[in-house]
């Protein structure tokens, strides 16, 4: 079967915008997790890692019309959008039929939350822009406004915390089933007084910085970001002479529906995820050279995480971090923000620290990578991401 390959990369995060700026940051092995600047919310104490642009910072970079209204989620999208699509050479070296595919669960509610008192009002003059792109389909609307007619397919998916690698999942399978040759993925998703106040509710925000997989974890930090890739099958990439970046070899996707929000105690949506997604790259536990947790820092997720590890790897673990401890958590777009950190990781031969790690977890055989690791091969990887509902996904990829 014709081959997947990445050809391009976007990204935006707390870590800066772009992917020379993400690696360098990696490097660091220092978090970009701190006080929270741009939402307006009473939960100003919590840490949050937040993109370090305003709206009209992201406008004017992105050349954006200053009367548009456009939501934060868009303008991340757009960000990491316009550097994906320009790293693959897509918009001058088009391949014959593109799907853009595009994860995000908040959408525009960071907008439309603050004019919900005026909706509720019919004689108050709201913000009626902003209430029509309150959906998540607008916005990713939005993201792809500029490239209007560059794409054959759009699509929006809303799985929460994994929702953006269920987008790398359906533009596989679309190139797969030679729906298309070339699809864009990806997610993108700001913060929410929506989405704070939810994961509040549930009592899973870390007051201090998240520290995943440790003993003594708390919760989860929120953060925002966007990241997309740009998959196409080795035949596109040749005859557009594109250089791949990386081999997309072996993805899936399983539910094990145990709890609405919580995560099964002996991880068996993950564990699925995982035994499936080696089964499809047609690869050994052994062959895996570092993974990329899900790793939340709350309670029940990383022991979760760990126990469906230990059930899959056994006693040859490989090297395990969670990079939600540099970036916070994106939720929906976290999915495809690891994916571009696993994939630099694994091309530039490093593996990101677990910061703020400090004891490990009893019941787990395995302690976390502590320290950002240099010069190490890796030559095959998997990124976990898991959302509400044991709705699990695992992507693996490998050098070319």
């Amino acid at each position: 079967m014709n081959k997947i390959v990445v050809t391009g990369l976007g990204v935006i995060s707390a870590l800066g915008w772009g992917v020379e700026k993400t690696e360098q940051a990696l490097l660091k092995g220092k978090t970009f997790v701190g006080k929270m600047k741009y939402l307006n919310t009473k939960f100003t104490d919590l840490p949050v890692g937040e993109v370090p642009y305003s709206d009209d910072e992201l406008r004017e970079l992105l050349h954006v019309d200053k009367n548009l209204s456009i939501t934060r989620t868009s303008l991340l999208g757009r960000a990491a959008l316009h550097e994906a699509l320009r790293s693959a050479d897509i918009l001058q070296n088009r391949p014959k039929r593109i799907a853009f595919i595009a994860g995000t669960t908040v959408g525009g509610m960071e907008k439309s939350e603050q004019y919900y008192i005026d909706f509720l009002d019919i004689h108050s003059d709201y913000k009626t822009e902003y209430i029509a792109l309150h959906d998540c389909g607008a916005c990713c609307e939005m993201m792809a406004m500029e490239y209007t007619g560059k794409f054959d397919m759009m699509t929006t998916i809303s799985t929460a915390c994994s929702s953006a690698v269920n987008s790398v999942i359906l533009g596989a399978n679309l190139i797969k089933s030679g729906c298309v040759d070339a699809a864009i993925v990806g997610g993108s998703e700001c913060l929410s007084k929506f989405h704070l106040d939810g994961f509040h509710s549930l009592m899973i925000l870390d007051p201090e910085l998240c520290k995943p997989f440790d003993k003594n974890r708390q919760g989860l930090n929120l953060g925002e970001g966007a990241a997309f890739l740009v998959l196409e099958t080795e035949t596109s990439a040749t005859e557009r002479h594109v250089k791949p970046i990386c081999r997309l070899s072996g993805y899936a996707n399983c539910c094990d529906a145990y709890h609405q929000t919580a995560s099964s105690p002996d991880g068996e949506g993950a564990y699925l995820s995982m035994t499936d997604a080696l089964k499809s790259a047609q690869l050994q536990p052994s062959d895996i050279d570092y993974i990329n947790a899900h790793g939340t820092g709350t309670e029940s997720n990383d022991e979760s995480e760990g126990n469906a590890i230990m059930r899959v790897f056994g006693n040859n673990i490989p090297p395990i971090s969670s990079t939600k401890s540099y970036t916070g958590h994106t939720t929906s777009a976290s999915g495809s923000l690891e994916c571009v950190i696993s994939i630099l990781a694994m091309v530039k031969n490093f593996i990101p620290a677990n910061l703020n790690f400090s004891e490990k977890i009893p019941s787990l055989s395995f302690e976390p990578v502590k320290n950002v690791v240099t010069n190490v091969t890796l030559d095959h990887i998997l990124t976990n991401s898991f959302g509400f509902g044991g709705n699990d996904s695992s992507c693996i990829f490998s050098k070319i």
